[in-house]
């Protein structure tokens, strides 16, 4: 048995010893009427003082926690006690547990405290009933008879996983008229795999009006956080079963996670209400038919929904009800939003002009941009250095970044400085950076494939920068990375030029090697949207 160590035993008897009797037990949180899971709950561990009526110490721990628990929390009790309670050391305990209480005779055997036995604890059992009592009153997260098939119809939308091909531009309309509900406009969230889910706005101007306060780069984080409040919609959000606030920055993605460690979260957004994590029985139903009727959307057109082009597309279903309604079921259409979609993208300056990216292969990218015998690398540039380079060398800024991780990825060229100074100069002539893209390549005549690093400018000139086989290694675990770190900054990375080839910071340029940083957008291929390139031949006849 684990027992104090003796410098311990000695402050503890220091404390005075008040003639006082304590009351201390560990019960589960959850409520007998409660649809809940104790264990998930965790334990509450209470001290009180029984002479005085008051809490002297209170935690809340998992259900697995050993008896250690108890003892951490009664030193609490004694040295650092609620207020208005003073530290002090009782004559005497009382615990309701046989096991606990011999456990406690073990441990504070030297403290001169007496450790009793009662089968009823009255300060501590009037203590529990208004906790549950108030477990009992409060409103569960989901109707208890919707609880588990919108859990289920969650997971089916996890699984089938939209977020892999359908932008958050990409808007899907829901057409219900029931419940006073006409039609839901759904917009998937996790291409990025920064958070995953989908919002169901209950208008087109809600949801433009959000996207517009988004991308708005003026907007402080205050007015981010009000335009987020003013959303109409209801939401389903997915997030890791044991995620903690200390680790978030650092996780990995969601997707990587296993079906069991997924916990899926339902609520409402309204202007006048806030956000909330509770769905009532009306706006439960609405969730159920939403999600059934976008799940039989999304397996029905899978495969045009994977198409660089948004498609219309539209299915009616009918939706039977869960047995619990006296309506048996409710028609339901779904189609896909093409011209909305148009219109966001043109919002956020996601349009391409296709006629300027049409039918390319290899020769058609410009390949002058970069000079041949430049050094390249994938990496990243920690925050505090990011605002050095800032600060001291030609800046060409993309918008507000968000600071997670371990700093911004970026795209290191470095040549001489003649060079240097000629690569700037035609990025700034072409309006600055757009975009940063890795697009698949092909060679039909030796069958190698390659990932061909893309810059594209403010005008829409498309710049191959690097060719890297997608069988080395090297590249592969820097696109990881690169990547990851993408996903981080939410789409945000850079291009720094760097001079210096030739001298001893050849292949790792220093803070006064940089001559120019220009922040711009990471693109998927899909976004891109000009397919695998492939590298054709170049007839010359004399």
């Amino acid at each position: 048995m684990t027992s104090f160590n003796r410098s311990t035993s000695r402050r503890l008897k220091k404390l005075t010893q008040i003639p006082s009797v304590w009351e201390g037990d560990r019960r589960p949180l959850s409520s007998p009427n409660q649809h809940s899971d104790s264990e998930a709950k965790g334990e509450c561990i209470l001290w009180v003082d029984y002479s005085q009526g008051i809490v002297r110490g209170m935690d809340v721990v998992a259900s697995d926690i050993g008896p250690e628990a108890i003892v951490r929390t009664l030193m609490q009790a004694m040295e650092h006690p609620q207020s208005p309670a003073r530290p002090a050391r009782p004559q005497r305990i009382i615990v309701r547990d046989r096991e606990i209480q011999f456990y406690l005779r073990g441990v504070l055997q030297d403290l001169d405290i007496a450790i009793d036995y009662a089968p009823e604890l009255p300060l501590i059992d009037e203590l529990f009933r208004g906790f549950t009592d108030i477990l009992d009153s409060q409103t569960p997260d989901l109707p208890p008879q919707y609880a588990q098939i919108l859990r289920e119809k969650a997971f089916a939308i996890w699984q089938a996983a939209p977020w892999e091909f359908l932008k958050e531009q990409q808007i899907l309309s829901i057409e219900i008229n029931k419940w006073d509900v006409g039609t839901l406009y759904a917009s998937v969230m996790g291409m990025l795999g920064m958070e995953y889910g989908i919002l169901f706005y209950r208008s087109e101007e809600s949801l433009k009006q959000f996207r517009a306060a988004v991308l708005t780069d003026e907007e402080s984080t205050e007015h981010l956080e009000e335009a987020f409040l003013k959303q109409d919609c209801l939401f389903l959000t997915f997030e890791s079963a044991d995620e903690t606030d200390e680790d978030e920055d650092e996780e990995g993605d969601l997707a990587d996670l296993p079906l069991s460690e997924i916990d899926p979260t339902f609520g409402n957004i309204h202007p006048l209400e806030g956000l909330r994590s509770v769905l009532y029985d009306e706006e439960a139903l609405v969730m159920f038919v939403a999600l059934e009727s976008l799940s039989r959307f999304i397996r029905d057109h899978r495969r045009q929904l994977h198409e660089d082009i948004f498609s219309t597309l539209s299915r009616r279903y009918r939706i039977s009800l869960p047995q619990s309604e006296s309506t048996k079921s409710v028609a339901v259409t779904v189609s896909t939003m093409s011209q909305l979609a148009a219109e966001l993208e043109e919002m956020a300056g996601l349009d391409v002009d296709d006629q300027e990216i049409e039918n390319l292969d290899f020769q058609s990218l410009q390949d002058d941009l970069i000079p041949e015998d430049s050094f390249l690398s994938l990496g990243v540039v920690s925050w505090e250095m990011l605002e050095y380079l800032r600060k001291g060398i030609s800046y060409h800024p993309a918008g507000e970044i968000k600071q997670v991780g371990d700093g911004l990825p970026v795209i290191l060229i470095q040549t001489s400085r003649p060079k240097a100074k000629i690569v700037i100069e035609k990025i700034e002539a072409a309006g600055g950076l757009r975009a940063i893209c890795f697009n698949p390549g092909a060679d039909p005549f030796d069958g190698d494939r390659y990932d061909l690093g893309l810059l594209q400018t403010q005008n829409g000139e498309l710049f191959l920068f690097g060719e890297f086989l997608d069988e080395d290694p090297i590249h592969v675990e820097a696109r990881k990375k690169w990547n990851q770190r993408c996903k981080n900054t939410k789409g945000y990375c850079g291009l720094i030029i760097a001079k210096g080839l030739t001298g001893a910071s050849r292949g790792n340029p220093q803070l006064r090697d940089m001559m120019a940083l220009f922040e711009g957008r990471s693109l998927s291929p899909k976004d891109l949207g000009i397919g695998t390139l492939q590298l054709m031949p170049q007839l010359k006849f004399e």
